[in-house]
């Protein structure tokens, strides 16, 4: 009864935090993928014998002075599923919260505002225990359901072995049969290469959104002096002189690279990228994300848009915007960068140098 008692509160604070927020930005109709009967108009057409005469459109008669009925397409459900990644590095924060708890709360705001208007939503949660799966459903008792599962997961102890995103986001693509919206919410320090491929098989069938989390700690080494960092996957420790001046340039050079090929990654993937840190309000970064690919959408709709780009397929949420990745935040935190260490060459799971808390 403790853990329920902890965590249906702060569900319910996040949620009346997102209602309030963000209700009506996110949901929106959806077109099926197949024509059939519906309520949602489509293209007209001359009319044939058989045609249902009640749907005849009758002002393109007029204007052509030849008969026309419209076709309908079908209302579909969008089925979404999120693969949460809740392994040891997520649990690291100096800011506002944790990126794991970042992570549940962008995963909630995909959920409340998708699931009132009857959509399905399923979960694949990567932690120290391996993957827990929980079947996409409709209704609030589901969500809350999922929710409730994604906070009660254990901490991974230091050492554990756990398994990586692109073998969680393999298994995702066989799991999930039904054409829909792919989130994948996690800090993606694992190596660009071992999710990059998984990630553009999903792209192939799904709409994907790379929701990637991260804390400041991990972009810039503070001038605090001695600071014992402790990596949370293995449980090494490393101190380090943070008043050296090269040293935190050269950390911060070697984070941003290693977030610049997250960002690279994740375009070439197809994936729409979406990034959220624990020191900035995540609700306004959201909101900025979806104006932002709406009006992508918009000129990907407009005749005098390049052609081969597409519009923003059947979500009709905001969330996504083409097909292919849209751009990164603007401003000083575009490309941002990620742990890398002082002498890291390449990606480093965990923030900062050997990737950790600081003691």
């Amino acid at each position: 009864m403790k853990p329920y008692l902890i965590t249906e509160p702060a569900l319910r604070r996040l949620e009346l935090t997102i209602t309030r927020r963000l209700d009506g930005l996110l949901q929106g109709e959806h077109l099926g993928l197949v024509p059939g009967p519906g309520s949602e108009p489509a293209e007209t057409r001359p009319y044939q014998v058989g045609d249902d005469v009640r749907r005849m459109d009758w002002n393109v008669t007029a204007r052509t002075n030849e008969p026309h009925v419209r076709d309908l397409v079908a209302d579909r459900e969008l089925e979404i599923w999120a693969l949460l990644d809740a392994t040891a590095s997520m649990d690291f924060g100096t800011a506002a919260m944790e990126k794991r708890e970042l992570a549940l709360s962008a995963l909630a705001a995909i959920g409340f505002l998708t699931q009132r208007t009857g959509n399905r939503i399923g979960t694949h949660m990567l932690h120290g225990g391996g993957v827990r799966t929980l079947p996409a459903r409709t209704g609030r008792p589901h969500l809350m359901a999922v929710l409730q599962a994604a906070f009660a997961l254990p901490r991974t102890p230091p050492g554990v072995a756990e398994p990586l995103l692109g073998v969680a986001a393999e298994q995702l693509g066989r799991v999930v049969r039904r054409r829909g919206l792919m989130v994948v919410v996690s800090d993606f320090l694992d190596a660009p290469e071992t999710w990059e491929l998984p990630l553009r098989k999903l792209t192939a069938r799904h709409q994907v959104l790379a929701v990637e989390v991260l804390d400041p700690r991990e972009l810039t080494l503070p001038d605090v002096g001695i600071l014992t960092l402790i990596d949370p996957e293995t449980g090494r420790r490393r101190e380090v002189s943070t008043s050296s001046a090269r040293l935190r340039r050269r950390y911060a050079e070697a984070a941003a690279g290693q977030r610049d090929a997250i960002a690279q990654a994740m375009r070439r993937a197809g994936a729409t990228h979406l990034r959220l840190r624990t020191d900035r309000d995540w609700v306004r970064d959201l909101v900025k994300h979806v104006m932002r690919q709406r009006r992508l959408a918009a000129l990907a709709a407009s005749p005098a848009f390049p052609a081969g780009v597409t519009g923003s397929g059947s979500t009709g949420s905001g969330l996504m915007g083409s097909g292919a990745a849209g751009p990164s935040p603007t401003g000083p935190n575009a490309g941002g960068p990620n742990a890398g260490g002082p002498n890291a060459a390449g990606p480093v799971r965990g923030g900062p140098p050997e990737g950790g808390d600081a003691a």
